[in-house]
């Protein structure tokens, strides 16, 4: 049996999966926590990486590995390879005001054109134009740019500050296509240059078979964490993920880019040589991790007590931005509750309103990739938040077409391991994908629209205070 590696370095974990390289089927796993925060030192993805590796019983016996990870992550390293400064990661939002720079500097349709996104605080360019900023001298010192799952790679074959080969940073479409510097024909340096104030080594691009060795062992050139989940579960044209986890993503397999100049949409590329159109919202599990600490209750007690609560809640929405918002991009923004009555202040109405708010901000985001002109025929729910029976339930209700509920595994890491596989054979696998649930479909309109109404509130302008009028007397 031929074994192979795939790893899923998220914001929260790492994961990794040794699978059977013919069927997919998983060996052996093992797992490390990463440090909390939105601003980390990169060494602590490379000790929780071996470690994880060392729990999941080693590589002797693997023939293969890629590494998934969490996108748009600074890394920045100088000349002698070493970290500058604690990466950035995708949540952090103190470059939302560079991301507005760059827009307008560029133009929201320019920038579309060139890498098909719209720079918002979440991409690497902007978190590159606030160090020029805030930290000139540390960006003085940037000899490249890599992502967290670039860097990975680079450390796990040997390179490092006692073996400081730049050139030798190697990615992948998916990963570079977040960046805001990379579009359909290559590496933007203009925009780069825009960003960071001056040239500097980028990782090279590989297509999805390609790989480099170490010793005996190949690497894949690995993705980023939407696209090895969309590689993990195999998903193709008509697909739409779902996937609910520390942020929330909406995210679909095309064989042609899109260009969305509101921003709303990023046009990604995937894994498999296609595109990978997405939107993503900063809070989603999250939400629910909130709503059942108030409640002081269980997930599966959350879910219980939202079952007790008609559809749509009798009108109580939250809008659950409580960490500001990426889709649509109000970083500053905070959550919203209304509908409230005597009647409807309940446990019941506050819990499904929490899961229903949830679902109803990805069902706007999948709006906005279908007005794109991209075909949905099938969700796939996935996540942590996804094994809840009653979030499966309440999608079914929010979304309007088909939803099914692959079983729980880990397809960021699963997706890096099929990528492994090809770059070890030349061919794509085709592992099967086993289906827990496929909740009967139940579409309520009405959940959407209440919530779309409490949205666009929620997003307008807090009117100006007005000074009292003087009395006459």
């Amino acid at each position: 049996m031929t074994l192979v590696a795939g790893v899923d370095s998220s914001t929260q974990s790492c994961k990794v999966v040794i699978v059977d390289a013919e069927t997919g089927r998983v060996v052996r796993i093992g797992r490390a926590a990463h440090p909390d925060g939105t601003e980390v030192d990169p060494e602590a993805w490379w000790v929780a990486l071996q470690s994880a590796i060392a729990d999941a019983g080693g590589l002797d016996d693997v023939a293969a590995i890629s590494i998934g990870g969490q996108q748009h992550g600074m890394v920045v390293l100088d000349a002698e390879g070493r970290v500058i400064r604690p990466a950035l990661l995708w949540n952090d939002t103190r470059s939302a005001d560079a991301a507005a720079d760059l827009v307008r500097e560029v133009g929201a349709e320019e920038y579309a054109r060139r890498t098909g996104v719209v720079p918002v605080a979440s991409f690497t360019a902007t978190k590159l134009r606030w160090l020029r900023d805030a930290e000139p001298e540390n960006a003085a010192r940037v000899a490249a740019v890599a992502l967290p799952h670039d860097w990975l790679t680079w450390r796990l074959r040997g390179f490092g500050p006692a073996d400081p080969d730049l050139d030798e940073l190697v990615t992948d479409r998916s990963d570079a296509s977040g960046t805001a510097y990379w579009g359909p024909d290559g590496y933007d340096r203009d925009l780069l240059v825009r960003a960071l104030g001056h040239d500097a080594v980028l990782p090279r691009v590989f297509g999805p078979a390609e790989y480099v060795h170490d010793g005996d062992l190949v690497i894949g050139a690995g993705a980023g964490d939407n696209a090895g989940a969309a590689l993990g579960l195999d998903a193709a044209p008509g697909d739409v993920v779902v996937s609910l986890g520390t942020s929330g993503t909406v995210f679909a397999v095309t064989s042609a880019p899109v260009a969305d100049a509101t921003g709303t949409v990023a046009g990604f590329a995937d894994a498999a040589g296609g595109y990978l159109p997405l939107i993503a919202t900063l809070n989603a599990a999250r939400v629910l991790d909130a709503t059942a600490g108030l409640l002081d209750v269980s997930h599966d007690e959350l879910g219980e007590l939202a079952r007790q609560a008609p559809p749509g809640a009798d009108g109580v929405v939250l809008v659950p931005w409580f960490e500001g918002e990426r889709t649509p991009n109000l970083p500053d923004a905070r959550a919203s509750l209304s509908g409230l009555s005597l009647a409807t202040t309940t446990r019941p109405h506050l819990a499904r309103a929490a899961i229903e708010g949830m679902l109803c901000s990805l069902a706007l985001g999948l709006e906005a990739i279908r007005a794109e002109g991209v075909e949905a025929r099938r969700i796939r729910l996935i996540g942590g938040a996804a094994r809840n029976a009653a979030v499966a339930e309440i999608a079914a209700q929010v979304f309007d077409i088909p939803v099914t509920v692959p079983a729980p595994a880990e397809y960021v890491a699963l997706g890096a391991a099929r990528q492994a596989a090809w770059a070890l054979t030349g061919s794509r696998p085709a592992w099967d994908v086993e289906v827990e649930a496929s909740p009967t479909p139940d579409t309520r309109p009405e959940i959407l629209a209440n919530y779309r109404a409490a949205a666009t509130v929620a997003a307008s302008p807090a009117p100006r205070a007005t000074a009292p009028a003087r009395s006459a007397i």
